[in-house]
């Protein structure tokens, strides 16, 4: 079992960007994939971002492709999320996860994921 920490969320202005990190604490997996999620207040926990295993190979979320960027550093069992050109509408708590056996499910969908860390808060603001 992994835990996962997040950090780097705070407060910008729009058109801002933002680094967030998630440390991964204990023995991964070589089959497991990590990905960011975002949930606002009284809103759906959605997926944003995934990566596959030991890969770059990623996959977005319609809102925020071309703005957001997931990579991993295997070595330092960090998972990062790059956002720029932040927008007020990105307003959200943002988790990180990993997935786990029994593999499979949409790449983006909740139910996949196993771990999931406790969240960093990002503020976008007019």
């Amino acid at each position: 079992q992994v835990h996962l920490v997040e950090s780097g969320g705070g407060a910008v202005e729009a058109g801002g960007s933002l680094t967030l990190s998630c440390a991964v604490i204990g023995n991964i997996h070589s089959r497991m994939r990590f990905a960011w999620f975002r949930q606002g207040p009284g809103g759906e926990r959605e997926g944003i971002a995934t990566i596959a295993p030991n890969s770059d190979i990623a996959d977005y979320r319609f809102a925020v492709k071309g703005r957001f960027t997931i990579s991993q550093d295997r070595p330092k069992n960090t998972v990062y999320l790059q956002m720029n050109s932040l927008k007020p509408e990105d307003t959200s708590m943002y988790y990180c996860a990993a997935d786990g056996p029994p593999y499979g499910g949409w790449l983006l969908g909740a139910s996949r994921y196993k771990v999931w860390g406790q969240g960093t808060q990002v503020t976008v603001s007019s």
